[in-house]
């Protein structure tokens, strides 16, 4: 007996804090700033690195959709959905927060990523 399911096209809610973002960089190669290519079995320090949130739970505070973060790399959770894969994590996971509505705010900087 074989049942139609459909619970891939199912919406989704992300719950209390936690954040999803898609990965800016992909895995494995990359080029360095002055267009060295770099092999994915490089030995690198701990480098940190910027995704985009996709979604965020009801007692999120800081971030919204569309925002970029900092995150570590080595601390996180993967996720399939719809053929992609994004990053699960806490909000408390996340180093820094780069959006255009903090221009200006107090908190910020001054620099531009």
């Amino acid at each position: 007996m074989s049942e139609n399911t459909t619970h891939d096209k199912l919406p989704i809610r992300m719950l209390h804090d936690r954040v999803l973002v898609k990965s800016d960089v992909p895995e494995g190669e990359r080029r360095s700033g002055g267009g060295i290519l770099i092999p994915a079995t490089a030995a690198v320090g701990k480098r940190l690195a910027w995704a985009e949130v996709v979604a965020v739970g009801q007692n999120v505070r800081s971030v919204e959709p569309g925002d970029r973060v900092l995150y570590d790399p080595e601390d996180r959770a993967e996720v399939e959905v719809r053929g992609a894969t994004y990053v699960l994590m806490r909000e408390r996971d996340l180093h820094a927060v780069a959006a255009e509505r903090l221009e200006g705010s107090k908190d910020s900087t001054g620099l531009y990523l």
